[in-house]
């Protein structure tokens, strides 16, 4: 007698959504990997280690660490067929509390995240006008943040922030309740040629301006020195650990979400390479860009350039108010970080939801909601308010440089060597594509990866204890409570959702995925 299917049986969960084909998954995993730190870390990261000599160090940790991990995420999701914490509960007995780890980090993450698009998507109006006038910093700071000058947390909202990022909210979530190929498909459909299109306009508009040699020279005029330099690979296999979304549980879930025969290895390199090419082609627009900045002003390029919010929202918008046709540029930018933004966002949040969908089996509308008006009333409450500058920089540091590095690490330790399961893994990955995962593999993600990982980690935790956080340091109970603190809540959150029992209706009793295959893998 045939097994039944979940939907079958009453009170089951439902069925697990797919992608409709390979093409609509890559394009969902590129719009997740293409984010905001493609287009404002990768340029200044680039330009402060070595220049063109960069591009040999970032081409290596793509290779060795960045696609590895990359092809980790994606056999523990594919192949157990869950959101993080089941795929992983479903991996080994007692690894369920490193999907909860994921989970927990993009929780932060989206809260904040969120607000930067609801700024780019108002600087795209600005940029028509110019708004902020002869002084950006000013504006941004003063005027449009109205940042308040004790470092504190308070409830004096921004209307300017605040409306555009409750819209930012109902936008995404409304494609996230469609569901994973008819919301997240389609978006990515839509969205990722538009941010393609939008950008090589602005890259070709900024070629011809005035002065767009310097920057570009500045950017890729090797400093072969600089390969000699520790930090130099440090930075390099940073830039690759948080622009490839690995250690998110971003792709073990999209992974969970394909066909049991899909070329993994094949997509996994058109994704990997398809972010850096994007990262690449942002450093040619961005310092064309500052390079018209600093013939105007008659400065060195060294002297105006600039990474994250401060090339965003300070040096573009004086670019603007001087290059011709500068609001075409304004609209450009703006909104190509409002797409990159809007997809990774997506894909952050859908963590968060299947991780719950499949805890309580619950369908897919009725956990959008139940997941997404708290996270958006969090970030509401938070972020558009004079405090919520000081609040966002503090929890991005810390999740990113604590939290991801940190979670990452764990992973692939336990992986390895606590639960043993890289040969099954890869042999996973094998059987399925086109490119087999051998030695080479295995070596790459228990040992190269390891090592950089734990280096980048160690030597930031001395940094920050060291240094303290901010230029002038911010108050040590501010740093202590939302960036240290909220990184080891992560871990401890993390092991409490790991001991909730899994309802009779979770996903965790799919009998579809009850499988000899995955019982040997839980032995």
């Amino acid at each position: 007698m045939s097994t039944p299917t979940p939907q079958a049986v009453p009170g089951a969960t439902p069925k697990r959504e797919m992608w409709s084909t390979r093409k609509v998954f890559i394009l969902a995993a590129i719009g997740s990997a293409v984010g905001l730190g493609n287009i404002w870390r990768f340029p200044y990261v680039a330009y402060e280690n070595g220049g063109g000599a960069f591009i040999i160090p970032y081409l290596v940790a793509l290779l060795t660490a960045g696609i590895p991990l990359l092809f980790l995420d994606y056999a523990v999701g594919h192949r157990h067929r869950g959101s993080a914490p089941l795929a992983y509960r479903r991996l080994a007995r007692g690894a369920e509390g490193l999907g909860w780890w994921q989970v927990a980090i993009c929780f932060i993450i989206c809260v904040y995240y969120a607000v930067i698009i609801a700024w780019a998507a108002m600087y795209m109006i600005f940029s028509v006008t110019e708004a902020w006038g002869d002084d950006p910093a000013g504006f941004f700071i003063g005027s449009f943040l109205q940042v308040s000058e004790d470092v504190n947390i308070g409830f004096d909202f921004v209307p300017m922030v605040l409306i555009p990022l409750i819209i930012v909210w109902a936008v995404v979530l409304l494609v996230l309740a469609a569901g994973v190929q008819k919301g997240i498909g389609r978006a990515n459909i839509i969205f990722l040629p538009l941010l393609l299109v939008m950008f090589l306009i602005l890259v070709v508009q900024s070629l011809f301006l005035p002065g767009a040699a310097d920057g570009l020279n500045a950017l890729f005029t090797p400093d072969w020195g600089a390969l000699t330099n520790t930090t130099v690979w440090a930075a390099a296999y940073g830039q690759i650990f948080f622009s490839l979304s690995v250690a998110f549980g971003i792709m073990v879930t999209y992974a969970s979400y394909l066909k049991h025969k899909t070329d993994l290895t094949g997509s996994g390199f058109v994704v990997g390479f398809a972010n850096s090419g994007f990262e690449i082609l942002a450093g040619i627009g961005v310092f064309a860009a500052v390079g018209f900045m600093a013939f105007s002003s008659g400065a060195e390029v060294g002297d105006v350039a600039a990474g994250g919010i401060g090339l965003a929202f300070i040096a573009f918008p004086t670019i603007i108010s001087e290059a011709p046709l500068g609001g075409l540029l304004g609209v450009l930018f703006f909104g190509s970080l409002v797409f990159a933004g809007f997809t990774s966002l997506i894909s952050i949040i859908e963590v968060i939801i299947a991780a719950v969908q499949d805890k309580l089996g619950m369908s897919r509308v009725k956990t959008t909601w139940c997941v997404g008006i708290p996270l958006a009333l969090i970030s509401i409450l938070l972020f558009p308010t004079t405090t919520g500058l000081n609040l966002l920089d503090v929890t991005d540091a810390f999740v990113n440089n604590f939290g991801i590095m940190a979670c990452a690490l764990v992973t692939v330790l336990l992986v390895t060597y606590g639960f043993r399961k890289l040969p099954l893994l890869g042999g996973h990955v094998s059987e399925v594509s086109s490119i087999k995962l051998g030695l080479w593999w295995r070596i790459m993600v228990g040992i190269v990866s390891p090592i950089v990982l734990g280096y980048i980690l160690i030597s930031e935790v001395i940094k920050r204890i060291q240094e303290g956080y901010g230029d002038p340091p911010m108050p040590d109970w501010f740093v202590n409570v939302f960036g240290w603190g909220m990184a080891g809540g992560l871990v401890v959150v993390a092991f409490l959702l790991s001991l909730i029992p899994w309802g009779r209706n979770s996903a965790a009793n799919d009998p579809e995925l009850d499988s000899p295959t995955l019982q040997e893998a839980q032995r």
